[in-house]
């Protein structure tokens, strides 16, 4: 049986050419979700994929980086579909892990998908290093009002009593007071 697996990371993206790809491949059955690719936390839907799926079942997704966006997490779910004796076949990309020259491919763009993500995120610190040189970036505005800490610290409450009078947890009391 086949299943199909369709991923978006934002909720701007569609998953219908997805959808639509994974069900003309003939995919009985295709689920589908929002999450990150770079980690396998809150992607239930795969989860449920790996858990149902049999020996002799084939895992569908129309590109690669639609299942995993770090090398370790693909090469986690590889190994888990191999030993329920469950092929991986991408539709836009020649991977298909019954054959060898399928499993070469699936860890050559598994290699680019996490040298992609990481170039993103590179280039995500380089623009706020640079928006913090020009003074454009700020940062998120202070949730703790440091000098009111400060006030009720010199009145003579102590820590636990600041942190509840002004909601707070005693760790932001202690920072405030640092």
């Amino acid at each position: 049986m086949k299943y199909g697996y369709a991923r978006k990371s934002s909720v701007q993206q569609s998953l219908s050419i997805q959808v639509a790809a994974l069900k003309e491949a003939g995919c009985d059955i295709v689920r589908q979700e929002q999450g990150s690719g770079t980690t396998r936390n809150g992607r239930s839907e795969l989860a449920v994929l790996l858990e149902f799926m049999r020996d002799g079942d084939t895992l569908v997704v129309t590109r690669i980086d639609r299942l995993a966006r770090s090398m370790r997490d693909l090469q986690n779910i590889v190994y888990e579909l191999q030993n329920k004796g469950v092929t991986l076949t991408a539709l836009e990309q020649p991977i298909d892990t019954s054959t060898s020259a399928g499993k070469a491919f699936l860890d050559m763009l598994g290699v680019f998908a996490e040298f992609e993500c990481n170039l993103r995120k590179e280039n995500q610190m380089a623009g706020i290093q640079a928006a913090k040189k020009a003074g454009k970036y700020k940062g998120r505005k202070a949730s703790v009002d440091t000098a009111a800490v400060k006030e009720l610290h010199q009145s003579g409450l102590g820590v636990s009593a600041i942190a509840k009078q002004l909601n707070i947890g005693r760790s932001s009391v202690y920072r405030s007071l640092a």
